[in-house]
């Protein structure tokens, strides 16, 4: 093995010549002190990003949206609403996610609003979602379903917070 640094050291200068033993197993050379590189250079790497984080991201666009009253059916909103009271509220509840590496799908459950219009909701669901997945994750989204299992009615949770009362 010294023979091995002595001809390392021998070719010439190169980055790993001046590098000690110990860090010559480096992926990163780390034998001078440099600024950080600007952003616009291509440095290699991998980045991951989780499927809950892409459902995250839909689930909180779907919420932004005017009309939308909720995500997710009604067992999904009971179990929400205990979460809710604990201050532990599930963002991606209604949302269910595929990623691959470079595209996504997302499919969502959601309640609308009355009156507001069925269709326009769904619509505007599907382009806050598509736009959100795509600027903030920066994947190609290649469907967004939309599934509306309920209307709210104004009013809903009084007549039920009464009911449970008397």
């Amino acid at each position: 093995m010294a023979t091995e640094d002595q001809n390392t050291a021998a070719s010439g200068p190169t980055p790993t010549a001046s590098r000690s033993a110990g860090a010559r197993d480096s992926r990163v050379d780390r034998s001078f002190s440099q600024s950080r590189p600007p952003s616009d250079s291509a440095t290699a790497g991998r980045t991951t990003i989780a499927d809950s984080v892409v459902a995250k991201v839909a689930g909180i666009a779907a919420r932004e949206v005017a009309g939308v009253y909720a995500l997710g059916g009604g067992g999904a909103r009971a179990l929400g609403m205990l979460r809710g009271a604990f201050d532990a509220t599930d963002l991606t509840q209604g949302v269910k996610v595929e990623v691959g590496e470079t595209q996504a799908a997302a499919d969502l459950t959601l309640v609308v609003e009355y009156p507001a219009p069925i269709q326009d909701v769904a619509a505007n669901v599907r382009a806050a979602v598509s736009d959100a997945i795509r600027s903030l994750v920066g994947l190609e989204v290649v469907e967004v379903n939309v599934a509306v299992n309920d209307v709210h009615l104004p009013g809903e949770e009084k007549e039920a917070e009464e009911s449970r009362v008397s």
